[in-house]
């Protein structure tokens, strides 16, 4: 049998292999994604290699006293004196801060829209809920600027100024005075929160929905009300779900610029308070990448940016094991 194909493709010429190679088409198929996978993996170690060869004076220069906070940590151009801690810092309290206020408001949404919402609403909701993603990060900086920071977030900031100040372990973050302008860390945590809870939402919501109703029937035959059983099978059921969801949006918290940049303040101080302005990694690098004043300059920035891309990675790496370990106690999910 094997004889007569191999004689039938000879006879049949270009169309005949084209024609039995498009009838095994799982061969191409598989081959395609295989290569894809393999770029994206080649384009990441690209670029870790690219910032890793292009950052070399200034890691020659400054060692590991970059990454690590000291009493005069700074950034001085003019003395060519450099160190990313404060960058860091702003980074991830404004990235920690904006899903510490984005999960609970995004799952809230993802449970009304999933579980508790009319038919005929839900549909319109949604596609609201989905075009607030869709906002350039320009616009929410601006509208922060001129509307959020003056009648939000300086009112909120002074509020947690006077209450929490003094509390043991959370004053340090709350020591003002905010800015009468409201450009601070916090604002950077509360644009963002916005900015991230569309992904959140949506994702989440998708996850409520691919559930099974078996689930919650069950649920209900066993004398559960509405609340017992989103609290106790549907959010146990999708919790790999929404952890991805959660990923998602810390990935575009942590590399948000322009929006970041416009609130934020852009201050290199050595206070850890939210009240008060900060630089956040990506914007530190668009305010002063263009206008670097020496070759050390650039390079600082550079390894600025590998760091922000190590700390994605082991981040967004940590959350996927997360989800897998919580994939693993819980099989019936990946159903």
């Amino acid at each position: 049998m094997a004889k007569l194909n191999a004689n039938s493709l000879n006879q049949e010429g270009f169309w005949g292999k084209l024609s039995y190679t498009l009838r095994h088409g799982d061969r191409i198929w598989n081959t395609l994604i295989t290569t894809m996978a393999v770029l994206v993996v080649l384009l990441m170690l690209a670029i870790g290699g690219l910032l890793w060869r292009d950052s070399a004076s200034a890691r020659a220069e400054f060692g590991f006293q970059f990454l690590l906070p000291t009493l005069d940590s700074s950034w001085n151009p003019v003395f060519d004196r450099f160190q990313a801690w404060p960058f860091i810092y702003g980074t991830l309290i404004t990235s920690v801060t904006a899903l510490v206020l984005a999960i609970p408001i995004s799952i809230g949404i993802a449970i009304f829209l999933a579980e508790l919402s009319p038919i005929w609403l839900r549909q319109p909701l949604s596609w609201m809920i989905e075009l607030l993603a869709a906002i350039p990060s320009v616009i929410y900086g601006l509208w922060g600027i001129f509307v959020f920071l003056p009648d939000v977030v300086t009112p909120i900031g002074q509020f947690l100024g006077d209450t929490l100040a003094n509390v043991p372990l959370l004053g340090t973050l709350f020591q003002g005075p905010i800015p009468i302008s409201g450009a601070s860390r916090l604002a950077a945590a509360f644009i963002l929160a916005i900015m991230i809870i569309p992904t959140i939402a949506s994702v989440t919501r998708d996850v409520f929905l691919s559930i099974p109703r078996e689930q919650r029937y069950a649920s209900f035959a066993l004398g559960a009300n509405q609340w017992e059983t989103i609290w106790g099978v549907l959010l146990p059921y999708g919790l790999s779900g929404i952890l991805g969801a959660i990923i998602l949006g810390l990935g575009r918290a942590l590399g948000e610029t322009m929006a970041v940049t416009m609130v934020i303040g852009n201050s290199i101080e050595g206070s850890a308070s939210l009240l008060r302005p900060g630089y956040t990694m990506s914007s530190v690098i668009a305010n002063e990448f263009a206008e670097a004043v020496s070759q050390l300059h650039t390079q600082a920035l550079i390894e600025v940016g590998l760091i922000l891309f190590a700390i994605t990675l082991i981040l967004n790496s940590i959350a996927r094991l997360l989800v897998w370990s919580v994939a693993r106690r819980n099989p019936t999910e990946g159903r």
